[in-house]
C-alpha cells in the first residue's frame, strides 16, 4: 500500500492481520492518530482479500464520519477453539438489534437480520458481524426511525412499504456514498420482504444526474437574487449567498475558509479537508454577487454565519447539511440548497468554463460532472459546433 501512496499499512502480528493507519482516538477526542485496528483474520490469501475489503470500509466510514471503535472491536482475535476462532460451523454472535421500529416493522427487521446471518456464504466469512454493524445497521436504524415517526405508506399491519424505503433513500444527498450504500441495503431488505423494487432503482440510488422535469425548474439568477429577500435572518442570508455564489454543498458553508472574502483579497475560497470530498478551491460565479450578498462580512467575521453545531465529534456532515435544508423549508423557499449548487454549475457551463475545472471546484469527478449536467453540457457543445460550422461557412463565402 505504501507504493500507491496510502497512509495505511497491513501488518502481521503472530498469525493474524491488522491494519495500521490514521484513526480517531479510541477514548474520544479530536483528530486522527496512527493506531492499529485488529481484524481477527488469518494471515493467508483469503484473509488478505478480506483485509483489503475491511480497509475500504474503514476509509469510507472515516470519510463519512461514521467510524466507531465499538463496531470494530468485535473483530479482535479470540482464543481459538477446536476449529479455530472463526469456524464456519460456529454460530455467529447476536448482532446489535435495530431499534425504533414497531409491530410488524420490528418483526420484519428481526427476520431480515436472522436471514442475513443464516446465509451460508456469510457464515463462512469472519467479517460478517462487522459488515452488519457498520454497513447495514446505520441505514436500517434510519428506516426504523422513519417508520416509527410516520405511518405514511405503511400497510394496515404496520409493515414497511416500498414507498417508505424510497423515502429513506431520497433523504440522502444526491451522489453521496451514503445514498448508494443505503439503496444497496434497502434493496436487499426489499428482496427479503418480496417487494418489487423499481427498474430504475440503481440509477436513482446513485443520485447522479437531474431528472428531465427539473431542467426548467432551476432558479434563474434573477430569482436567486430575489429569494434572498424572503430570509429574515441575516446569518442565513449570508449562508444562502455563499451557496449561490460558490455552488457549495449544504454542509460546506460551515467548512470553508472565507478569509479571501475580506476587502482587497482574491475572493477564492477554500473548502476545508474535513468536508465530504476534501480540500478544494472555488471561484465565484457571479463575482459581483459577493457585494450583492454582503459576503465580505465573512472575510472579517467567520462567526457571522448561523450558529450551527459543526464539531464532528458530536455531529456529522450529513446532520449539518440537513440543518441547512430544514432552514430553507422553514422559510418557505421554493428551492432547495442543491438547486443553488446546480444553478452555479449550469452558470459555469454557459460561461464556458472547462468541465475539468468546474468539476474540481465542485469537489467531484469529471465523470460525475458530465452525468449530472449532461443536458446543458450537450447543448453547449452542440452550440459550439454549430457556431464553428457557421463561421467556416462565412469565411469560405
Amino acid at each position: 500500500m505504501a507504493s500507491i501512496g496510502s497512509r495505511w499499512r497491513l501488518q502481521v502480528r503472530g498469525t493474524r492481520l491488522c491494519l495500521r493507519g490514521p484513526l480517531p482516538p479510541a477514548g474520544g477526542g479530536s483528530g486522527l492518530r496512527l493506531q492499529r485496528l485488529s481484524l481477527g483474520l488469518r494471515a493467508d490469501g483469503p484473509g488478505l482479500r478480506l483485509a483489503l475489503e475491511r480497509l475500504a470500509l474503514v476509509e469510507r466510514q472515516l470519510a463519512e464520519n461514521t467510524f466507531q471503535w465499538s463496531n470494530w472491536r468485535r473483530q479482535a482475535p479470540r482464543r481459538p477453539g477446536p476449529l479455530g476462532p472463526e469456524s464456519a460451523s460456529a454460530p455467529p454472535k447476536a448482532a446489535p438489534a435495530v431499534g425504533g421500529a414497531l409491530g410488524g416493522q420490528q418483526e420484519q427487521l428481526a427476520g431480515f437480520e436472522q436471514a442475513f446471518f443464516a446465509d451460508p456464504r456469510r457464515r463462512r466469512r469472519p467479517g460478517s458481524r462487522t459488515t452488519w454493524s457498520a454497513a447495514y445497521l446505520p441505514y436500517l436504524r434510519r428506516l426504523a426511525a422513519h417508520g416509527g415517526a410516520s405511518s405514511a405508506g405503511a400497510s394496515s399491519a404496520g409493515a414497511f412499504s416500498l414507498a417508505q424505503l424510497e423515502e429513506v433513500v431520497e433523504s440522502y444527498e444526491l451522489g453521496s456514498r451514503s445514498r448508494q450504500q443505503c439503496a444497496i441495503v434497502l434493496a436487499a431488505l426489499a428482496r427479503h420482504l418480496q417487494l418489487d423494487i423499481p427498474a430504475d432503482w440503481h440509477q436513482r440510488a446513485a443520485g447522479y444526474g437531474l431528472h428531465a422535469a427539473r431542467f426548467r425548474q432551476l432558479p434563474s439568477d434573477a430569482e436567486i437574487l430575489a429569494l434572498v429577500e424572503e430570509i429574515p435572518n441575516p446569518r442565513w442570508r449570508l449562508a444562502y449567498g455563499l451557496m449561490a455564489t460558490y455552488g457549495l454543498r449544504n454542509h460546506e458553508v460551515f467548512f470553508c475558509d472565507c478569509a479571501s472574502l475580506a476587502p482587497g483579497a482574491d475572493r477564492v475560497i477554500r473548502v476545508l479537508p474535513s468536508s465530504k470530498t476534501g480540500e478544494h478551491q472555488v471561484w465565484p460565479f457571479q463575482p459581483d454577487w459577493i457585494e450583492r450578498f454582503e459576503l465580505e462580512r465573512l472575510g472579517l467575521d467567520r462567526l457571522a454565519l448561523p450558529r450551527v453545531r459543526i464539531d464532528l465529534r458530536h455531529t456529522t456532515l450529513q446532520q449539518v447539511g440537513r440543518r441547512v435544508a430544514e432552514q430553507f423549508r422553514r422559510y418557505g423557499l421554493p428551492i432547495t440548497p442543491y438547486d443553488l449548487r446546480h444553478a452555479w454549475a449550469v452558470r459555469t457551463i454557459h460561461i464556458g468554463l472547462p468541465d475539468t475545472v468546474a468539476a474540481r471546484m465542485m469537489g467531484h469527478s469529471v465523470a460525475i460532472h458530465t452525468r449530472t449536467y449532461h443536458h446543458w453540457i450537450t447543448r453547449r457543445d452542440q452550440q459550439q459546433a454549430v457556431d464553428a460550422a457557421l463561421q467556416r461557412r462565412r469565411s469560405g463565402a
